[in-house]
């Protein structure tokens, strides 16, 4: 890596140089940020059930995400099958005609 910085021009050198400052610049001042409303989200005041409500829909959401997104896959996959089936038999189709005399 740091051959690889010697060798970089001007505006990329002084970008890779302030990413970790403006970094440090973020996380010092994030604490400060969020601690207003005496640690209060945006829920507001919350108890057990709320936590435990919430936790339950993660449960749920991650599970039919995994479903949907695998049905998804499964779906776009036949459909490139097809198209590649389609693109195949016409290029045999066009090769068998391309013959000459």
């Amino acid at each position: 890596m740091a051959a690889a910085f010697y060798t970089m021009r001007g505006p990329m050198k002084r970008l890779l140089a302030a990413l970790p400052a403006a970094l440090v610049t973020l996380l010092v001042l994030a604490p400060t940020a969020l601690a207003h409303d005496g640690g209060e989200g945006w829920w507001g005041e919350t108890n057990d059930k709320v936590v435990t409500n919430a936790g339950f829909i993660l449960i749920v959401f991650f599970p039919l995400f995994v479903l949907f997104a695998s049905l998804l896959q499964g779906a776009l996959d036949r459909r490139k099958a097809r198209r590649k089936k389609i693109q195949k038999s016409l290029a045999r189709e066009q090769e068998h005609w391309r013959g000459g005399w």
